[in-house]
């Protein structure tokens, strides 16, 4: 096993993190499966208003690819094919069943040819659950990675304990891993952090590597840099480890049962602590009655740093493993602002003592909300975003190619191994507040429609 330390990044203390224990939740009367949660893909749907399906049953599946499929997590009957402008497709649902049916499938043997195994996986939906790099989108099928890369801790703030989550699944996990082996020619790159459990470090069919320091060193991109970097013309696959369980169930009963384990956190959750439930559950429905009254609050579908705000009537992403519910801050009215010396308050800079308060107090968590707490300035403090940046590129310089929509700096500069996701800290310490994974996630798209 190689160990890499990494010395650049930002851990976040936030108060709110889930305690290790799984609290009861009602299952809703209807899902919904939203098609732009599944980046780069042109849904065409495939059912109609009235129609019954199972769990694994096909929704819709992407126009450029057909064996891309979509699936529903529960069974019952098509309650709504919602559309919106020029009949874009935003969202199906489904009126679940008291008790669900499965769609079964044929298990997975291992030594089956790769084109068989990959099959079988569109087949259940399990392709739009891989994620490739360049470009940060579903995983083109027809493509062969070069690597494909799973992480087995989440270095985010309030980000799930996966110890707990996949206590007693090993066995999953494994055949989940030996699986996606099978759908490269190169390796299945397995990282770890010191605090992982005996019980997931110790898998085969894989390159095991340990990652030791501050977030980012949980996030894929980061390991794609120091393992096996994306060059032109290279891709390479990445799955959270919840799906590779998923993958490992479904692998050994034939049945596409995707319900996970979520973490519900944050300051404003009464009990932060985990559910099992499947994507597309209502928001709301989740959190019922476990949210501080009287303030309004922020649901983001991930962590903080990189998730997706959504409303209470909104639902959960596939690709979310966290709930993180903050104040919106909009109330909050402080004698002179920033200008105020506070100990309750976190600065990655000088500005507040929050460096020795931290030395002092190794546990101190702090309350966060959504307040950008300044205003957005037309420009990029040099130095500043590479003290939280461990990948080996030169964030200031690639963001700025970005902006100006330069395809051969982006290129030179390390745009083809980047995700949103990767610049969440560039974010947070920014003192312009400029949106940078926004610039990213357009960025990254002109590439793609540029390029392919």
């Amino acid at each position: 096993m190689k160990t890499i330390k990494l010395k650049k990044g930002l851990d976040i203390e936030i108060s709110g993190n889930a305690s290790l224990h799984v609290t009861s939740t009602s299952q809703p009367d209807t899902i919904a499966v939203v098609p732009d949660d599944f980046t780069g893909i042109t849904p065409k749907i495939a059912v109609k208003e009235g129609d019954t399906v199972k769990a694994g049953s096909v929704l819709f599946f992407d126009k450029k690819h057909p064996e891309l499929k979509i699936v529903s997590p529960v069974s019952g009957k098509v309650a709504e094919v919602a559309r919106g402008e020029r009949r874009k497709l935003l969202y199906v649902a489904v009126k679940r069943d008291i008790e669900t049916t499965y769609q079964k499938f044929k298990t997975i043997d291992l030594n089956a040819k790769r084109e068989d195994i990959l099959s079988a996986l569109l087949e259940a939906g399990f392709g739009a659950l891989i994620r490739q790099r360049p470009y940060d989108v579903i995983a083109n099928p027809t493509v062969h990675p070069k690597a494909i890369f799973v992480s087995a801790f989440d270095s985010a703030p309030l980000a799930p304990d996966y110890n707990f989550v996949l206590k007693g699944q090993a066995s999953q996990v494994q055949a989940g891993l030996s699986i996606l082996a099978k759908l490269t020619d190169g390796k299945v790159f397995y990282s770890v952090s010191p605090s992982t459990s005996v019980e997931l470090r110790n898998m085969k069919d894989v390159e095991i590597n340990e990652f030791v320091g501050p977030h980012p060193a949980g996030t894929v991109g980061v390991q794609i840099n120091y393992l096996n970097p994306v060059n032109k013309g290279e891709v390479v696959w990445s799955i959270n480890i919840q799906d590779v369980a998923l993958i490992g169930r479904f692998a050994t009963t034939g049945v596409v049962n995707l319900t996970k384990t979520i973490a519900i956190a944050g300051p404003e959750v009464i009990e932060p602590a985990y559910v099992k439930t499947v994507y597309g559950t209502s928001i709301a429905n989740i959190t019922d009655c476990n949210i501080s009254k009287g303030v309004k609050v922020r649901y983001i579908n991930g962590d903080v740093l990189s998730g997706t705000k959504v409303e209470a009537n909104g639902v959960l992403s596939p690709f979310a493993n966290v709930v993180s519910v903050i104040a919106e801050g909009n109330n909050t009215h402080e004698f002179i602002g920033w200008a105020m010396p506070r100990l309750n308050k976190f600065s990655n800079s000088n500005l507040f003592a929050t460096k020795l308060i931290r030395k002092l107090c190794p546990k101190k968590q702090f309350e966060f909300d959504a307040r950008i707490l300044g205003g957005e300035r037309a420009f990029i403090m040099s130095g500043e975003l590479e003290k939280v940046f461990p990948m080996d590129i030169l964030p200031e310089q690639l963001i700025k190619a970005m902006i100006t929509k330069n395809l051969d700096k982006m290129e030179q500069l390390g745009a083809y191994e980047v995700a949103p996701e990767d610049f969440g800290l560039c974010e947070f310490v920014c003192t312009s507040k400029i949106e940078i994974q926004k610039i990213v996630r357009e960025a990254l798209d002109y590439m793609k429609k540029e390029l392919e």
